[in-house]
């Protein structure tokens, strides 16, 4: 299992925007800043939504003002709309993700618009994000569970993936957004997007709700993913879905795939402290299993 795997680190923004604890500005970018170090090439800053709607990503721009540019790492900002794209392109972001959900009352009770309205007003936003040579990322939420209709429609999932792909993205997330996904259930959505759109353009998000985030990362490698996103420290969940525990955490991904022989390359040791300096120094809980191995063999070195 030599294939290369790719990281996308949605910590700093969907790992924190469930949080109860009100990240400044200046620790954000710290937060940043040690990720960036790790190897991980895919960073999620924040959003530009508005504050009342998650407090949370408040002072993106503060954010976004500063960081450094580091070789080789595209930083990310997640946009609802036209409004928050003009945020987006006024402090210098070059790529961006939008966000529908795979079901009418998720969509509605998350962007209270219907599925139709929601692509009509994004493939306004993604035209004008390509017209500003931007790079734009798409998550569809609720691809194999939805806490108000239950089961999805995966052949639903396609269709919205089809036409966000068709409107410039460059590649979808599909988001097991409750953590509702089983393992078959993952294994065969993911072989069927990774042959409706290829490999390089379908990433995955888990989240942990049943314990199966790591089975189900692994079945999807085996069905031909190769994208994946993570929380560092396992934190984060989604506002508008009840029940959604943390997203799987970036070090358990990488700890998973790095023991299969999998290319990584990002560091494992550096993932790791930056989850501990979340939950030590910023007081964040998560939901990653093996940061508590790693810091016990940490401290078993250090004796």
């Amino acid at each position: 299992m030599s294939a290369e795997v790719r990281f996308f680190e949605v910590g700093p923004r969907d790992g924190l925007q469930n949080e109860k604890t009100i990240v400044s500005p200046s620790d954000r970018v710290t937060m940043i800043e040690k990720l960036s170090s790790t190897g991980v090439r895919d960073i999620e800053i924040g959003s530009f939504v508005h504050p009342r709607w998650v407090p949370q990503m408040a002072h993106t721009e503060e954010v976004a003002a500063g960081l450094s540019p580091v070789e080789d790492v595209r930083y990310w900002a997640l946009v609802p709309n036209l409004q928050g794209l003009k945020r987006a392109i006024g402090c210098g972001i070059d790529h961006v993700a939008v966000f529908m959900s795979a079901t009418e009352a998720h969509n509605r009770k998350n962007l209270n618009r219907s599925l139709d309205e929601s692509l009509a007003s994004l493939e306004e936003t993604m035209q004008a994000a390509g017209s500003n040579q931007m790079s734009i990322r798409a998550y569809i939420s609720t691809a194999f569970g939805c806490p108000y209709e239950g089961e999805v429609d995966f052949e639903q999932v396609l269709q919205i993936g089809d036409q966000l792909l068709s409107n410039g993205a460059e590649h979808l997330s599909l988001g097991d957004t409750i953590g509702a996904g089983t393992p078959p259930q993952i294994r065969e959505g993911c072989r069927r997007a990774v042959n409706a759109f290829g490999a390089d353009r379908v990433a995955l998000h888990l989240h942990d709700t049943q314990g199966l985030a790591l089975v189900n990362a692994l079945v999807a490698f085996e069905a031909g993913i190769r994208f994946f996103d993570g929380a560092v420290a396992g934190m984060g969940g989604c506002p508008y879905a009840p029940g959604a525990a943390g997203n799987v955490a970036s070090e358990d991904l990488i700890n998973l795939f790095t023991q299969i022989g999998a290319d990584c390359s990002v560091d494992l040791d550096a993932i790791c402290e930056a989850s501990s300096w979340l939950h030590s120094e910023m007081g964040l809980s998560g939901s990653g299993r093996y940061l508590a191995y790693w810091q016990a063999q940490q401290d078993e070195e250090g004796s």
